[in-house]
């Protein structure tokens, strides 16, 4: 099976999902989250869905706990558009790297803007 099948069905899926978050999910705890990427095994069993949470811990934690819990929802919506023998179990995960930069970011400025607290003049 060819690696880029894995890839054009994984984007497929961040397609779909993607669509049915804007236009059909209605859980609250859910909020506003950034679909970052699909990765799916090669088997096309699992497919792992990475997702950028906005605000605290808490409210990046309840998105993912009701992601996952409609993940029977967006596994049914996937297999109906998506031409497949077996339809892939949706695993929503949340996406360190985002997170990683953001902090890196962060320390970069405080870098820049010296030890005073004002950006320094190049």
């Amino acid at each position: 099976m060819s690696g880029h099948r894995g890839e054009r069905v994984g984007q497929r899926i961040q397609e779909i999902v993607a669509r049915l978050l804007r236009e059909e999910v209605r859980d609250p705890r859910i909020g506003f989250v950034t679909l970052t990427g699909v990765e799916v095994s090669k088997d096309l069993h699992v497919a792992r869905v990475f997702v950028a949470g906005h605000g605290s811990d808490a409210e990046r934690t309840a998105a993912l706990k009701g992601l996952n819990s409609a993940a029977p929802f967006f596994r049914r919506a996937v297999g109906r558009e998506l031409s497949l023998r077996f339809t892939p179990e949706l695993v929503f995960e949340e996406d360190a790297g985002v997170e990683r930069g953001f902090r890196v970011e962060t320390i970069l400025r405080e870098l820049h803007a010296g030890p005073g607290g004002e950006e320094e003049e190049e």
